[in-house]
């Protein structure tokens, strides 16, 4: 009995240390869990992540205090004190669709504009967007279509229609037009909506049957105008071609007939300097061959000459160049 007690008694005193060996984390372990959780769930809740391409409001009971817009972690109060709105900054599209506007000349024209916009990374402009369409970025292109209708209209009466729609592109003033529309749009936006216009095109441009009509009628108007202008100087440039020409072929006519007269002026020369040299080596010769081109010269087709033969320039025939050189000449009998 006496070694079963004691037994017993060395198995309680085994128990004792284990227990206070745990200690007062040992006893508190739960709730030291449970404190890192909630203090785990209030440093998320108060924690904030701005993305890029995005604004974060932080609202304190519903007013703006502070707006977001770097990226990176950030801090806030808890909720209820603070919540968060996230805003969209990334650029957006709205397109007008198909406005009948009038230009200054007093046609219509159906235009159709796109709009390139985005809300700017300025916490002044986030907030008035904010107040402005209470973050919905629909209620802000709802706007902006009815901004350009309007924008449309003002800019197209500072237009001919010539300025918009012509045969020549060096006439087009479609940039300038666009221009003009971006700065009206751009400052009506940025002052009521905070949002900057980064891009204003035309994407559309046609004309109603009547615009239409008019259109095709000055188009055929200003062709037959180029057509006048193009045939009266194509006449002009035929005409000075034509009196040029006329001009270098007098002046090349009485240039050649300078020139015959100077090449028949030598040929004389040469002629008689010939005829001097024949004449001195046989005189007797040379009358003869004078007298054969006197009878060249008289006689013809058509002419009857009954001439004596001892008279020159045919006795030559039956003398040869001695006789004929000293015989007398006789004149000739016509019949």
């Amino acid at each position: 009995m006496a070694l079963h007690h004691h037994h017993g008694h060395a198995h309680d005193h085994h128990h004792e240390p284990a227990d206070a060996g745990r200690g007062w984390f040992g006893r508190n372990y739960r709730f030291l869990v449970a404190a890192a959780i909630v203090l785990l769930l209030v440093v998320a809740a108060c924690l904030v992540t701005v993305e890029p391409g995005q604004a974060v409001v932080i609202t304190r009971i519903g007013d703006p205090v502070r707006v977001l817009v770097t990226p990176g972690p950030a801090w806030k109060l808890p909720p209820p004190i603070d919540s968060t709105i996230d805003v969209d900054l990334r650029m957006r599209t709205t397109s007008s669709g198909l406005q009948d506007v009038g230009t200054r000349d007093g046609l219509r024209v159906l235009v159709q504009a796109y709009v390139v916009w985005q809300v700017p990374d300025d916490p002044e402009h986030v907030r008035q967007f904010l107040r402005a369409v209470r973050n919905q970025p629909d209620i802000a292109a709802g706007q902006l279509r009815s901004f350009i209708g309007s924008s449309l209209e003002i800019t197209a009466s500072s237009f001919d229609l010539a300025d918009l729609i012509n045969t020549d592109p060096g006439k087009i003033r479609l940039a300038q037009f666009e221009d003009r529309l971006q700065q009206r749009i751009d400052e009506q936006a940025l002052k009521v909506y905070g949002i900057a216009v980064k891009q204003v095109g035309i994407e559309r441009l046609t004309l109603s049957a009547e615009t239409l009509d008019a259109t095709i009628e000055r188009m055929k108007a200003e062709r037959d105008t180029v057509a006048a202008q193009r045939s009266a100087e194509g006449q002009r440039e035929a005409a000075e071609i034509t009196s040029d020409a006329e001009r270098d072929a007098r002046t090349q006519v009485a240039q050649a007939r300078v020139d015959a007269s100077d090449i028949e002026a030598k040929a004389r020369v040469q002629s008689a300097a010939i005829y001097q040299r024949a004449y001195a080596l046989d005189p007797a010769l040379y009358d003869m061959l004078r007298s054969f081109d006197t009878l060249d010269t008289v006689l013809g087709g058509n002419t009857r000459l009954i001439l004596r033969t001892d008279a020159a320039p045919f006795r030559v025939l039956v003398d040869g160049p001695t006789g004929a050189a000293t015989a007398t000449p006789a004149r000739p009998a016509t019949r």
